[in-house]
C-alpha cells in the first residue's frame, strides 16, 4: 500500500463519517431551529409585558443561548463548505464533531433555561429552578452517562484498551 492509498482510505472514512454525522446533527438542528422560532415569537405575544424584569432577563438569556446553539449545530454545514474538496475532511469531521458536542450542550442548556423561564410564568414558583434542574440532570444521564457506559461495556466485550 502506498502513502496516497492511505490518504485515500483515511479521506473515504472521514467521509463516511461525515455523512454520519450530518445524519445525527439534523434532528438537533431542527429542534434548536424550531426551539428558537418559538423563543423568538414569545416576545410578541401580550403577556410578555407583564413578566417581571428577572423573568425578561432569564429570557433574553435563553433567547441568546438558543440562538448560540441553532448556529453551533448549523456551523458543521459553513465549515463542510470552505473545507470541501481540499483534502481536508478528516480535519473537517474533527471540527464537526467538536461543534456539534458544543452545540449539543448549549441546546441542552436552552431547554433547560426555557424550561425554567415557562414554569416560573406558568407557577409563579421558584421550585422551577428545581424541576429544570432535574430536568437537565437527566439530559446528562441520557447524552452522557449512558452512552459512555455502553462504549465502556463495548470496550470490555472486546478486548479494546479503555481511554
Amino acid at each position: 500500500m502506498t502513502e496516497s492509498d492511505g490518504q485515500q482510505d483515511s479521506e473515504e472514512e472521514a467521509d463516511r463519517k461525515w455523512t454520519e454525522m450530518l445524519q445525527e446533527v439534523r434532528v438537533a438542528q431542527t429542534g434548536a431551529q424550531i426551539l428558537f422560532g418559538f423563543l423568538i415569537s414569545v416576545v410578541f405575544t401580550p403577556r410578555f409585558t407583564q413578566i417581571s424584569p428577572g423573568e425578561r432577563a432569564l429570557y433574553d438569556v435563553t433567547v441568546v443561548l438558543g440562538a448560540i446553539a441553532t448556529g453551533t449545530l448549523i456551523a458543521p454545514v459553513a465549515f463542510h463548505r470552505f473545507l470541501a474538496g481540499h483534502g481536508m475532511m478528516p480535519e473537517l469531521v474533527r471540527a464537526g464533531a467538536k461543534m456539534i458536542i458544543l452545540g449539543l450542550v448549549l441546546l441542552g442548556l436552552t431547554v433547560g433555561a426555557a424550561l425554567v423561564l415557562l414554569l416560573h410564568v406558568a407557577t409563579g414558583s421558584s421550585i422551577a429552578w428545581l424541576v429544570a434542574g432535574a430536568v437537565m440532570l437527566w439530559f446528562v444521564v441520557c447524552w452522557l452517562v449512558l452512552p459512555l457506559l455502553a462504549l465502556r461495556r463495548g470496550r470490555r466485550a472486546s478486548g479494546s484498551p479503555a481511554r
